[in-house]
């Protein structure tokens, strides 16, 4: 019998697939569902630092100003009540979700300053939250912002939460760094115990009837993942944090290149949105057949093996596998 567990945030899991942040994951009954099928680990669907302010400012305005002056300050802000559970259910679902579950409940928070991330990051964890990631979405937008400005940010917003909290931190990054090793040692320092590569950053779109920005949600693909295999590969073994891979995790073939590259862990969504909670008991499956017929006894055995430092050609995770694939393309005749 193969051995599927892994490590990751330090926890013992019995497989290396964790169910993402989306909505699937604020229902009691289909985070049940996704733990009989064999999930190892829920992220919950992130509070965002939007609905913290708008908790905060709902009673400062209410006392000082009215209910009217603060309705026309909401209007800057997405209508949230609709995306989850708000600041206190939030906390109620991890409670929930603890009682419901056996399997590590992770909790996430949204956003990019520190503010009230500190006392929900308290809370989260005084709710029974057994680690907490943190998903820093910035779109920095102003020319008079550098890049040092706002990796510096991202660091001290870092360092705050693990300062504040006793349980694990993972960090969920976009690719968009000027030096993504340079970044994952500094996380590193930060005290984050995990990095999880990539953030998906859900573009707008342009509605040309009603002249409007609108939002634009797609699923990911199997194909997102070939830039969270290169990554994963370069930055193992350079840093000691655990290393997760999120968007384009679809197959069992996904799930096993992610963990030849370095990958502990990888995180879920679109695939179990498509195909449901079954679509993980397929997956572990189809990933025990592979291993067995490849004669593999573990996954601990096969992670890292395909990391840059282990391939007999490690410059194919770099400039020169860029040259060597447009030089391969056929020209027309």
């Amino acid at each position: 019998m193969v051995d599927l567990s892994t490590r990751y945030l330090g926890f013992h899991l019995r497989n290396p697939l964790i169910a993402s942040s989306s909505p699937l994951t604020e229902d009691l009954e289909t985070l049940r569902r996704l733990e009989e099928a064999g999930i190892a680990a829920v992220v919950l669907p992130s509070l965002f630092e939007e609905q913290i302010i708008e908790e905060s400012e709902r009673l400062d305005y209410g006392l000082s100003y009215g209910e009217e002056s603060f309705a026309e300050a909401l209007r800057y802000f997405p209508d949230l009540h609709h995306y989850n559970l708000g600041p206190e259910g939030y906390l109620e679902h991890i409670r929930r979700a603890k009682a419901a579950l056996s399997i590590p409940v992770i909790a996430s928070l949204n956003g990019v300053t520190t503010g009230g991330w500190i006392r929900y990051a308290r809370l989260m964890e005084e709710a029974g939250a057994d680690a907490l990631e943190l998903n820093i979405y910035y779109l920095p937008t102003s020319p008079d912002e550098s890049s040092q400005a706002v990796e510096e940010n991202y660091v001290r917003l870092v360092r705050d939460v693990v300062a504040s909290v006793r349980i694990p931190v993972a960090v969920k990054l976009s690719p968009y760094f000027s030096s993504l090793p340079y970044m994952a040692r500094r996380f590193e320092e930060a005290g984050a115990a995990a990095l999880v590569l990539f953030n998906r950053f859900y573009q707008p779109d342009i509605d040309l009837e009603a002249l409007e920005v609108v939002p634009n949600l797609v699923l990911s693909t199997s194909h997102e993942l070939r830039e969270r295999l290169r990554w994963v590969a370069i930055l193992y073994p350079q840093v000691r944090l655990d290393l997760a891979i999120t968007g384009g995790v679809h197959t069992a073939e996904d799930v096993l290149k992610a963990m030849m590259v370095g990958a502990k862990a990888v995180t879920m969504a679109s695939a179990l949105l498509r195909h449901g909670p079954e679509h993980v008991r397929r997956l572990l499956e189809d990933i025990r057949q592979w291993m067995e017929e490849h004669e593999y006894v573990s996954i601990e055995q096969m992670q890292g093996s395909m990391c840059r430092q282990r391939v007999a050609n490690p410059a194919a995770y770099e400039r020169a596998n860029y040259i060597r694939v447009l030089s391969s393309f056929p020209r027309p005749r």
